[in-house]
């Protein structure tokens, strides 16, 4: 490790300063800079050994990619005729398939779709239905006056005020 740099991971002026210069712009900061003076001389192995792990994943990743190309989902031929044109067939065939199952999905949203709207109609028409009979004036052609005995409420008939 170069130990002449000037921010290094060490009790220095110049990382104590950036520490409280951190910590006063914005807390988070204060304390990356204290967790680097105390681990930072870690880093090089920690960066080593994630380095190593995600190259593990990507040689995985290409050794999937290159199994792939081999199965025919690339344009990598096998050199046996008979074989290459079986699965072609087969990858036809598996395509079609694909196909049906994609139509038949659509018609069972489509027909999904229709019943829940033909549902959404008959809610809506009931709540209608329940709504104009609530509202509704009942007019049985005579209206009783109001008997004198009958204390009228105040606020109750807006032409009444």
């Amino acid at each position: 490790m170069n130990t002449t740099a000037l921010i290094r991971p060490a009790w220095t002026p110049a990382t104590i300063a950036l520490m409280v210069i951190g910590f006063m712009v914005f807390w988070p900061l204060g304390f990356a800079m204290l967790a680097y003076i105390i681990w930072g001389d870690r880093l090089d192995g920690f960066k080593r050994d994630v380095n190593r792990a995600t190259d593990g994943i990507f040689a995985g990743c290409r050794r999937g990619s290159d199994k792939a190309a081999r199965w025919g989902h690339g344009s990598a031929r096998t050199g046996n005729v008979a074989f290459d044109d079986w699965r072609e067939k087969e990858f036809d065939r598996l395509a079609e398939e694909r196909r049906k199952l994609d139509e038949m999905l659509t018609e069972f949203d489509d027909y999904a779709r229709e019943l829940r709207r033909a549902k959404d109609q008959d809610e809506f028409d009931r709540f209608m239905a329940n709504r104009n009979k609530s509202t509704a004036p009942t007019t049985t052609g005579t209206t009783k006056p109001a008997s004198p005995s009958t204390p009228k409420r105040k606020g109750s008939n807006l032409l009444d005020d």
